[in-house]
C-alpha cells in the first residue's frame, strides 16, 4: 500500500504541475500567506508556510526579489536550508516562485523567493558560445573570478543566493581541503562525507516520479569517485523542468546529469543549515543555467565522458590502484574535476609531506576526427608535488576546451602515473664555453653542469654550428627548463589565443617536458611571431608589415635555434644565460 500511495501522490503531483497557474509578481502584497514545498525526509514532498514580507524591486538587473518568513517544524529548527533552493512557493494555490536567496547568520528563516516569472525565462535564452578564455597550457588559475552572488545589501548584512550544497564521495578529505576555495568561487560549497555514498542509477527514472518541490542532484563526476550538486526542482512543465531559483554556475547553455535524490536527514548550523541527500535513479539533463534559475528536460540523456587514473608505485609488487569514472563535459568544469580526481588518486596512496616524484603519461582525447593532446611529463619536490602533478593535467585541458573551437569538443581522459617515492630533480647550477669569440662557421662547446640532492652532480654538453653568413655581434645562450622555455616561446598566448583547434593541439603536443633541459640561441634583433610560427631578423620591409599586422615585436630576442639536453628521470629546474661574440673573419 505504501508503494502505491506515493506513486499516486507522484502522478497526483505531476498533474497539478501541468495545469498549475503562475501567481503574477504586480500582485504580490506585504501580509500575504502561502505554502512552499520541499522534501525534509526521504522523497516525500512536504509543506511549510510563508508569509510576504514585500518585494525588493531592481535586486538586480531588471530582476525582483519576493522577501518571504518561513515557518514549520523543519524552518524552526534549522533556518533557512541549503539545498532547498528552487523549493516552490505558493500564493492563493498559484505558483509564485521558489526560494532561492537568504541572509548569512540570520536568526530568523528569512529568504528571497525568485519570481516564476523571471525563471521560466531561462528556457527561452538563445544558447551563447562559450567566450574564448584568456589561458596558458600551464596557467595555475583555472577558475576565473565568479559574478558576486549578492542580490541586495541593507548596510552590512546582504542577501545572497544560497550556495549549492556539493557532496563528495571517495575523494580524500585532503582534497576537499584544497579545493574549497575554487569551488566557493563558483558558488558551491563543499560538503565531505555528508552524503549516501552511492552512485546515482544509470537507468533513466519515469519522469512522473519527479514532482515541484522534489529534490536533485547534478551528477558532476560519478563512478570510484563521485561530485554531486543538490537543489530543489520548482516547476515542471511536459518534460521542461525549473529549478534552483538561481544560477547553478552561471554557465548558459550546458549539458548536465541530474539524479532524484532523497533526503537522509537535515544538520542544523549556526552558519548555514544544509540537508544530507543521497542520489537515485537518473532523471534528465539541466540545458540551460543562468542567473535566475536553471531548466532542462526529463528523460534526456545528458553527454559525459570517461575518465580514466591509474597510480603505481614504482619498486612496489602492489597492483595498479585504477580509478574508472564518467564526467561532465565543460569548459570549466572538466579541468576542475580532472585536476580534482587526479590530486585524489595521489593523495590516496602516497605521502602528502616529503621528497616525492611523479611520472604522468596519457592523452586527452576529443571528438574524431580531432587527433589527441599528449600527457606526457614528469614532477618532482619537496612540497605540494601532487597538486603540481594534477596542474599538469588541468591546464592543458582548460587551454583547449577554453580555446573556443567546436572541434575541440571533449570525449575522454586516460592518465597513468608513476609515483617515486623521493626527489628527482637536477639544479641547472653553471653554464659555460672555452671561447667567447668566435667566427662564422665555427663551433660554440656549452658545457652545462647540473646539481643534483647529496652533493650529486652530472656535465651535459652541446655544440652549436655558427651559420657562415653570421654577422658580427653578441650572440645569446639561455640554458633553461621546460617551464622558463614554455613561457617564453609562447609569450604571445598571453594577449592573442591561437587562431584555429589545429593550432592548439600544436602548442600542447610541442610543450616542452620536464626531463630534459633547453639551450635557445639567441640575438637582440627585434623577432616575431605569426601563429605560433617565429620569423627571427625580419628585413626592414617585413618588419613594417608584420608591426601592422603581428603587432610588437616579441621582446625576446630573434632566435636562432634551439637545442636540448636530457637528464633521463629526473627533472630539470633552473635558467642560465651565457654571452658568445662573434667576429669578422
Amino acid at each position: 500500500m505504501g508503494l502505491v500511495f506515493r506513486l499516486a501522490a507522484f502522478f497526483f503531483a505531476a498533474a497539478l504541475s501541468a495545469q498549475v497557474s503562475f501567481f503574477p509578481l504586480r500582485d504580490v502584497r506585504a501580509g500575504m500567506k502561502g505554502v512552499g514545498r520541499t522534501v525534509f525526509a526521504g522523497s516525500r514532498v512536504e509543506e511549510f508556510q510563508v508569509e510576504v514580507l514585500g518585494v525588493l524591486e531592481n535586486a538586480g538587473p531588471k530582476q525582483a526579489v519576493i522577501l518571504m518568513r518561513l515557518s514549520g517544524p523543519a524552518m524552526d529548527r534549522a533556518g533557512v536550508l541549503q539545498g532547498m533552493s528552487g523549493s516552490p512557493v505558493f500564493l492563493d494555490g498559484r505558483l509564485a516562485g521558489a526560494v532561492a536567496l537568504a541572509f548569512p547568520f540570520s536568526k530568523e528563516p528569512i529568504c528571497g523567493v525568485r519570481p516564476i516569472e523571471e525563471m521560466v525565462r531561462v528556457a527561452e535564452r538563445s544558447p551563447v558560445k562559450p567566450a574564448r578564455a584568456a589561458i596558458t597550457p600551464w596557467d595555475r588559475d583555472l577558475i576565473r573570478p565568479a559574478p558576486d552572488r549578492a542580490a541586495a545589501a541593507f548596510g552590512e548584512s546582504r542577501l545572497v543566493e544560497i550556495a549549492t550544497p556539493v557532496s563528495f564521495s571517495g575523494l580524500t578529505a585532503r582534497t576537499l581541503e584544497q579545493f574549497a576555495p575554487e569551488l566557493r568561487a563558483l558558488g558551491l560549497e563543499p560538503r565531505q562525507g555528508v552524503t549516501g555514498g552511492g552512485a546515482a542509477d544509470a537507468r533513466m527514472g519515469d519522469p512522473k516520479a519527479l514532482a515541484p518541490g522534489a529534490m536533485i542532484s547534478a551528477q558532476l563526476l560519478s563512478g570510484d569517485m563521485i561530485v554531486a550538486a543538490d537543489g530543489t526542482v520548482t516547476h515542471i512543465e511536459g518534460r521542461r523542468f525549473y529549478a534552483f531559483g538561481h544560477r547553478f554556475l552561471g554557465i548558459g547553455s550546458t549539458e548536465l546529469p541530474i539524479a532524484r535524490a532523497e533526503v537522509l536527514t537535515l544538520l542544523p548550523s549556526i552558519a548555514t543549515s544544509f540537508k544530507i541527500s543521497t542520489a537515485r535513479e537518473t532523471m534528465g539533463s539541466i540545458t540551460e543555467d543562468r542567473s535566475t534559475g536553471v531548466a532542462g528536460e526529463l528523460g534526456r540523456r545528458a553527454r559525459t565522458v570517461p575518465l580514466e587514473i591509474s597510480i603505481t608505485p614504482r619498486g612496489s609488487r602492489a597492483a595498479a590502484s585504477r580509478y574508472r569514472m564518467q564526467m561532465v563535459s565543460d569548459s570549466v568544469l572538466s579541468p576542475l574535476l580532472v585536476q580534482m580526481a587526479t590530486f585524489s588518486a595521489i593523495d590516496a596512496t602516497e605521502r602528502s609531506v616529503g621528497s616525492s616524484s611523479f611520472i604522468l603519461r596519457g592523452q586527452i582525447r576529443f571528438r574524431a576526427p580531432t587527433p589527441p593532446a599528449r600527457v606526457d611529463n614528469m614532477f618532482s619536490g619537496d612540497v605540494s608535488v601532487g597538486l603540481q602533478a594534477s596542474l599538469g593535467v588541468a591546464s592543458p585541458l582548460a587551454f583547449a576546451l577554453q580555446s573556443g573551437f567546436d572541434s575541440l569538443r571533449l570525449s575522454g581522459v586516460t592518465l597513468e602515473i608513476e609515483s617515486i617515492p623521493e626527489k628527482k630533480q637536477m639544479q641547472i647550477d653553471q653554464v659555460w664555453t672555452r671561447r667567447r669569440e668566435v667566427r662564422p662557421g665555427e663551433r660554440v662547446e656549452l658545457v652545462v653542469s647540473l646539481s643534483g640532492d647529496n652533493g650529486s652532480e652530472q656535465v651535459r654538453r652541446v655544440s652549436y654550428l655558427v651559420p657562415a653568413g653570421a654577422s658580427a655581434g653578441p650572440l645569446y645562450f639561455t640554458v633553461a627548463d621546460a617551464m622558463t622555455t614554455n613561457l617564453t616561446e609562447y609569450r604571445q598566448l598571453l594577449t592573442a589565443p591561437p587562431r584555429s583547434a589545429e593550432q592548439v593541439l600544436s602548442i600542447l603536443n610541442g610543450l616542452r617536458g620536464n626531463t630534459k633541459g633547453y639551450v635557445r640561441v639567441w640575438r637582440p634583433d627585434a623577432g616575431f611571431q605569426v601563429q605560433g610560427e617565429d620569423l627571427p631578423s625580419a628585413p626592414p620591409s617585413l618588419a613594417m608589415i608584420l608591426s601592422r599586422v603581428a603587432g610588437a615585436p616579441s621582446g625576446r630576442g630573434s632566435k636562432l635555434a634551439e637545442l636540448e639536453f636530457s637528464a633521463p628521470d629526473a627533472v630539470v629546474s633552473g635558467a642560465k644565460t651565457i654571452q658568445v661574440e662573434v667576429k669578422d673573419r
